[in-house]
């Protein structure tokens, strides 16, 4: 028993002087926890809405102070005219747009019903329909109160728009995030272990006294993979397209230069982290791990990152899926030309010449 004692020290201090062990077992259940305790949730707030008032009275003005005082809205703009909803949809500065009739108070003492129309948003139909049901319920418990007012005995009609997906199909949400779940994990797990397996079979002595330079070596690593990741990308669109009807209201070259960029930083990634480890299992861990759980929760494909910490939302920033995730549903479902998707376009690309000098640098020329 007392070497059988030995034996349980020995494994105990094994672990603890592991720093990699040590991050898996006591490091991962706290992001863990952070993640879900803060990310995961049905709630919504400060989801950024636009007001068209087309009457501007005091009624209008009441009900829009009441709607604007919850923690669910916040307030993007007063709207001049209804040509702007589409162009802040488009733009995706709005989740919902409200929309006040011309004589809403004086038609209300009237007893005429006046509207308001609710737009929403629909490429994502979970928070659509979460923030419609937010303005419905705040309506109505307004309505409960001027119905105690003699002077105000008309009621509000309210119509609501799901825009882009009237339906409210879930094929709209969970197709494209998909091809940016699909895309991200395997291209960054293929690449990231390419260069750490040339270490353990020891074929790395072979590279490295060819004539190849590391920026050739490492461009060469990511090539075949764009193609690869390319036909998982089709594949997807196609089943999404013919199986589920999704549309693709946008140009599609457009979308693939957008794929396909998003696959190269993903391979970038991978690459970057091969080139850091030492094992084939190292980079399956880090990759697996370290990016499943970020690209899932923080891009804003399941929960919606308005409803975040601060923390967690400015961590998000640093999450490419984030980025593609815009750009591909504002491409497939909304239509938008790349005006609209430049910034984000434009920051993937950032990302990859990054990862790629970062690569290059970190990529050893001698074994150790």
């Amino acid at each position: 028993m007392k070497a059988f004692g030995a034996f349980i020290r020995k494994e105990y201090y094994h672990i603890i002087r592991d720093p990699r062990s040590l991050l898996i077992l006591i490091g991962m259940p706290i992001v863990q926890v952070i993640l879900f305790g803060f990310a995961i949730t049905n709630e919504i707030v400060d989801a950024k809405i636009s007001i068209l008032d087309k009457s501007k009275d005091a009624v209008t003005q009441e009900i829009s102070n009441k709607i604007l005082s919850t923690k669910y809205f916040l307030l993007s703009e007063y709207l001049e005219d209804s040509k702007q909803i589409a162009q802040s949809f488009k733009k995706g500065e709005i989740k919902l747009a409200l929309v006040f009739e011309d004589g809403f108070a004086e038609k209300l003492h009237k007893n005429e019903n006046p509207s308001i129309q609710i737009i929403t948003d629909a490429t994502d139909p979970n928070t659509a329909a979460t923030l419609s049901n937010y303005i419905s319920r705040i309506l109505v418990d307004y309505q409960g109160q001027i119905a105690l007012n003699s002077f105000t005995p008309g009621g509000i009609k309210v119509v609501t728009r799901m825009e882009y997906n009237p339906q409210l199909k879930g094929v709209y949400l969970f197709v494209p995030g998909t091809i940016v779940i699909i895309l991200m994990l395997i291209s960054a797990m293929m690449t990231s272990i390419s260069i750490a397996r040339e270490k353990e079979k020891g074929t790395m002595e072979i590279l490295l006294v060819s004539p190849l330079k590391p920026f050739m070596i490492i461009v060469g690593k990511v090539i075949p993979y764009i193609f690869l990741s390319l036909t998982n990308a089709i594949t997807i669109l196609l089943l999404g397209v013919f199986v589920f009807g999704l549309p693709i209201r946008g140009n599609y070259f457009l979308l693939f230069f957008e794929i396909t960029l998003f696959i190269i930083t993903s391979l970038s990634l991978g690459i970057f982290i091969s080139t850091k480890v030492k094992t084939q299992q190292e980079a399956l861990l880090i990759s697996l791990m370290g990016l499943m759980l970020p690209t899932i929760i923080l891009s804003g494909f399941i929960y919606p990152l308005e409803s975040m910490p601060k923390l967690l939302q400015y961590a998000s920033d640093v999450i490419p899926a984030k980025w593609f995730l815009i750009m591909i549903r504002n491409i497939m479902i909304k239509g938008v030309d790349i005006r609209y998707i430049l910034n984000e376009t434009l920051i993937l690309l950032g990302m990859t010449v990054l990862l790629m000098m970062l690569s290059i640098k970190s990529f050893k020329i001698r074994l150790e």
